[in-house]
């Protein structure tokens, strides 16, 4: 049986290498919550200059969702080619290289083609920033992975803000995506080189099976796991607004309070998931967080008031975000080196997948019925993500087997 939390410590002569490693990621991981969150933040703005229908809108997610899978595949390829750390810098690269394409695109074909260079380009820092967490994590010997995503929350907040504020000093949209894409440019020269290469990472040999002796049947798992995380993220980031405005008749500046309150109680979640962990083992925060969520979530769906649904949200927040770096954390302890890279890719496409579930779902049952029925669909995944605990390690390190469920009690 794997053990979910090896208690060698790294060496003192890779212990820096580590640490730098850490940091550099941390960057990257920001780097991709920021640059998105004004992409998605600036989307009303694209849609004036452009003229975009709300249907385009709705394509142009979509596009950059079904491109990122490609991404996440090439990553894979220049991974096994070379190193996860090429695929990041290239990524990361290509974000930049979008966003000033963005900034400068003169028509709208034009608009969509580099969207569509920017969807290959999440697909493939995505896929770099978690395979170079779990190398991160396997040196380190213990859970430090959760703690990525709070840096990809910080920088989701941060890009947000800088919106707000590049709105409010009325900076033309070119300036403000331009701006944004130098801030990457310039995170990517300088931490590019600090992430691990080869010698610390693939060039390793395989601790355990290899990827091709993964079980399916536990790779599915992780896999619609991760997908029906993403698509709850993405139906609040989608949708909590439009539900406080349009059915809980809110004001604007209060409905975006929703998405605030979820972010937030998300990083909070995120600074604390790797303690929890240690402490208490894998399948209990899972557990524990699916039933917050949905806790949260029922709230939400009952809501009389936009208060109540705030902090619906808020509480959803606390629990949810913090399971899909989880599944990534234990995909990684079936094997290592390059068929690790080959792995984290893999799954990571489901992350896509719930992104294009979350969105079209929810807006289909809201289209139907309305927004209130509508969140009842991320509830039901938060509820069914209660049961699928059951596939994480406990806090000794056992998992059940690929063919028996746990019988120990919740």
């Amino acid at each position: 049986m794997l053990d979910p939390q090896p208690q060698n410590r790294p060496s003192s002569a890779l212990a820096p290498a580590l640490r730098t490693a850490r940091a550099a990621n941390s960057v990257a991981f920001a780097l991709q919550g920021f640059f998105l969150a004004v992409i998605l933040t600036e989307l009303p703005q694209m849609k004036d200059r452009y003229e975009l229908s709300d249907g385009l809108i709705v394509a142009i997610v979509a596009l950059i969702s079904l491109l990122a899978g490609v991404g996440s595949i090439t990553a894979e390829r220049v991974a096994l080619r070379w190193s996860s750390r090429t695929a990041l810098r290239v990524g990361l690269l290509l974000v930049a290289g979008a966003g000033v394409g963005i900034a400068f695109a003169p028509n709208r074909i034009c608009a969509f083609v580099v969207l569509g260079v920017y969807g290959i380009a999440v697909g493939m820092v995505d896929a770099g920033t978690n395979m170079q967490a779990v190398f991160i994590q396997h040196g380190y010997g213990r859970f430090v992975l959760v703690s990525f995503y709070a840096a990809w929350s910080a920088g989701s907040i941060t890009g947000a803000l800088f919106v707000s504020a590049f709105e409010w000093l009325k900076v033309p949209l070119w300036a403000t995506i331009l701006t944004a894409a130098a801030v990457v440019l310039a995170g990517c020269l300088a931490a590019g080189q600090r992430l691990l290469g080869t010698d610390e990472a693939e060039a390793g040999p395989a601790e355990h099976e290899p990827t091709s002796s993964v079980p399916v049947r536990i790779f599915l798992i992780f896999g619609v796991v991760i997908a029906l995380a993403f698509a709850i993220d993405l139906a609040v980031g989608n949708w909590s607004a439009l539900y406080l405005k349009d059915e809980l008749l809110s004001s604007p500046s209060t409905a975006a309070l929703a998405l605030a309150a979820y972010q937030g109680a998300s990083l909070l979640g995120r600074l604390t998931g790797d303690l929890w962990v240690r402490r208490f083992g894998p399948r209990t925060v899972v557990r524990t967080a699916a039933l917050v969520g949905s806790i949260g979530l029922v709230i939400v769906v009952a809501a009389p008031g936009p208060v109540a649904a705030i902090l619906g949200f808020l509480v959803a927040g606390i629990g949810l975000p913090v399971i899909a770096p989880l599944c990534f954390s234990e995909a990684g302890q079936l094997t290592s080196g390059r068929d690790l890279d080959a792995l984290i890719a893999r799954l990571n496409l489901f992350n896509y997948a719930g992104t294009l579930v979350g969105g079209a779902v929810v807006g289909v049952v809201a289209d139907a019925a309305n927004l209130r029925a509508g969140f009842a669909i991320p509830l039901g995944f938060a509820v069914v993500l209660i049961g699928f605990a059951r596939i994480f390690h406990t806090r000794n390190g056992a998992r059940p087997s690929p063919v028996e469920p746990a019988t120990e009690p919740a």
